[in-house]
């Protein structure tokens, strides 16, 4: 019982960092989390991490926004390539 206990109250107040971190919630409720978009559009791997790391730019670290936007950058620039090379 006194373990159950200490589990129980060591998991209180804790922030959840798996499933819906803090950096990552835009509002109570947010039907805008960028799993919920990326799956509702059907992106697909490369569209949808250009969507992930916009939308959670500089939301984890601040000083980290503009790597954020380049990992964007570079998976947009991903898809663009292998579109290009499916028209060709």
């Amino acid at each position: 019982m006194e373990k159950e206990l200490l589990e129980h109250l060591s998991g209180v107040n804790k922030t959840e960092m798996v499933n819906h971190p803090d950096h990552y919630q835009f509002g109570k409720n947010n039907e805008y989390e960028a799993i919920k978009v990326i799956d509702a559009w059907d992106l697909g791997f490369s569209l949808g991490n250009t969507v992930k790391y916009i939308s959670r730019a500089g939301k984890k670290h601040k000083e980290k926004e503009l790597e954020d936007l380049k990992k964007a950058l570079w998976y947009l620039q991903h898809h663009i390539e292998t579109l290009e090379k499916i028209s060709d």
